[in-house]
Parts: structure tokens; C-alpha cells; sequence
């Protein structure tokens, strides 16, 4: 039995929301080692190969079962697929094309089209004005976090910039399709141990094909360590929280993480790197901020609230 979707996050959901955006927020760092000495294809499925692993021997250790079934694969197939091998080859791609700055911003446009996918999918997750008011808000947090100068970049990039939008219309469309997972009583570790075993099973092929890995020099130990932050952080403990949102707070909320995601990766800069926080990285923390608690509805309902206590 699966527990009603909230429109309005808890405390928990959004510590849980917090904590995943750590967790993909790192994950720029551990690309930027592992890239430099792998291809891309290489680095994906080393990433969902390995978290495979990590998570199928946590369901051995917990005394789980891997998912049973082919409705339930068809879908972790499906997920694997468009949440995974499709946005992440997307993204690797564009990213060769396009800033890495606007290609935050473009990524931070996942939840306007998860909102917009599941709107017309679904029948309790639908667009609001408070919703896209919040995104819209939260977009332009990220822009001012990176620099205002991102928004010259839109248009001189064009088919990396439309790789990367299609990218988080797949995300949009794998929020739709992992909402099914709860009703069909997969929890989130078997969830994400299923959809990282389907995402190997498609990606190793396309690496042996183009990257021909075998030709490749050995990586050194940071590179390794890099993977296993990849595989083990960003993606076999990611996923698990991914899946616990969601069953919670539905495909739209989780896809809020994408709004914090820079501001996770600039903050780990400053307390891992040392690096400084500047004026427009607080400008912009502080419009995400606001695009949160907009697209959220308690200000509003706190605003129309007072108003009508102070009609009465």
C-alpha cells in the first residue's frame, strides 16, 4: 500500500531534498577527475555499473529480493533508459559544446517541464501559477549565481543547448514514469537497484562500441576515487533518497533538486576547496530561496491569510 502524494513538502522531504542536491551537487566535482582521463561513455557506465553493484549487495546484505516481474522491469527499463542513458549522454555531450555555466541553468529547467510532463499525465500533480512563479524565480536564482553574463550565452550554443533541454524533458518524463514503481510496491533501494541494473545493461554496449575502453590507458588512483564517488555518492545512495522523494512528494517536488544542485556544488567549492563566496552567489542563493518558498504555496496562502484577516 503506497501512501498519498503531498503538494506541500515536510521538513523531512526537504532535508531529504537538501541532501540529494549534495550528493548530485558533488558529482560535477568527481565528473571533472574522472572526465579528464575517460571518455564519456566510459565515465556513465563505470558510474551506473559500479552503484549496480554497490546496491544489488546492499539487497543481499539487507535480505531484500531484486524486483520480480515484468510489469516492474518494464518500467525500471523504462527509467534506466530516459533517466539515465538519455539525459546523461545528452548532458556529456552538450557540455563539450556549451558553458558549463549555462548548462546549470538549462539543467535547472528540469521542474518546469517535469510539471508540465506529469500536468497532462497524472491526475494529482497539476501545473499551478504558484508553480511556475517558483520555478520561473528559481531559474533566475541560478542564472544570478553563475553570473548574469550566462544569459548572453542563450542561443550561441544551439545544438548543445537543445541536447541539454532534451535531456530534462527525458527527466520530466522518467518523474511521470517513476511515480508507477510505489503503486507496483518496489521500494526506493529495490527501485534504484533495478533501474542502475537496466542502465548498465544499455550503456556498457554503447561504451565497448564507441569508447573501446580496452584501448585506453589505465587511470590513475584519483580517477578511481573519483568513479567510486560517482557510483557509491552521487548515484547508489542518490537514487535511493531519488525514490524515497518521490513515493513522498511526487515527480515535480523531487525535481526541485535541480534548483540546488549549483548552489550544493558552489557551496562545497567554498568548504571543500576554499574557494569564496562572492555577492552574486548569495543574490542568487537568496532568489532560489524565494523561488522555493513560492513554488512551495505556504506564502501564499500566508499572504491570502493575512488578507483576509485584515479585510476582516
Amino acid at each position: 500500500m503506497t501512501t498519498a502524494i503531498r503538494q506541500t513538502m515536510t521538513r523531512g522531504d526537504w532535508a531529504l531534498l537538501a541532501t540529494l542536491s549534495a550528493l548530485w551537487g558533488g558529482s560535477f566535482f568527481f565528473n571533472s577527475i574522472a572526465g579528464q582521463a575517460l571518455p564519456p561513455f566510459t565515465v556513465v557506465s563505470l558510474r551506473v555499473g559500479l552503484a549496480a553493484v554497490i546496491l544489488v549487495a546492499l539487497i543481499r546484505v539487507t535480505g531484500r529480493a531484486l524486483p520480480r516481474g515484468w510489469r516492474v522491469w518494464r518500467v525500471l527499463f523504462g527509467m534506466g533508459l530516459i533517466n539515465n542513458v538519455i539525459p546523461f549522454s545528452l548532458i556529456v555531450w552538450g557540455q563539450t559544446q556549451v558553458p558549463s555555466g549555462l548548462a546549470a541553468v538549462l539543467n535547472a529547467t528540469t521542474p518546469f517541464w517535469t510539471a508540465l510532463v506529469v500536468n497532462f499525465l497524472t491526475n494529482d500533480e497539476k501545473l499551478t501559477a504558484a508553480k511556475v512563479t517558483g520555478i520561473a524565480i528559481g531559474v533566475a536564482g541560478v542564472g544570478v549565481l553563475i553570473g548574469p553574463q550566462v544569459f548572453w550565452d542563450f542561443g550561441s550554443h544551439g545544438l548543445g543547448e537543445f541536447a541539454i533541454l532534451l535531456a530534462t524533458l527525458s527527466y520530466g518524463f522518467s518523474g511521470a514514469l517513476g511515480r508507477r514503481l510505489p503503486r507496483l510496491g518496489v521500494e526506493p533501494m529495490t527501485a534504484a537497484s533495478g533501474q542502475m541494473i537496466a542502465a548498465t545493461t544499455m550503456m556498457v554496449p554503447l561504451a565497448l562500441v564507441f569508447d573501446r575502453p580496452w584501448t585506453l590507458a589505465l587511470p590513475g588512483w584519483p580517477v578511481w576515487g573519483a568513479i567510486l564517488g560517482l557510483a557509491a555518492l552521487s548515484t547508489a545512495l542518490g537514487y535511493i533518497l531519488f525514490f524515497r522523494l518521490m513515493a513522498r512528494a511526487g515527480a515535480t517536488n523531487t525535481s526541485l533538486v535541480t534548483l540546488l544542485v549549483p548552489v550544493s556544488a558552489i557551496l562545497l567549492g567554498t568548504l571543500v576547496l576554499g574557494e569564496t563566496l562572492a555577492p552574486k552567489h548569495l543574490a542568487g542563493m537568496a532568489l532560489i530561496g524565494a523561488g522555493l518558498l513560492a513554488f512551495d504555496g505556504r506564502a501564499w496562502r500566508w499572504v491570502r491569510g493575512r488578507r483576509v484577516v485584515e479585510a476582516g
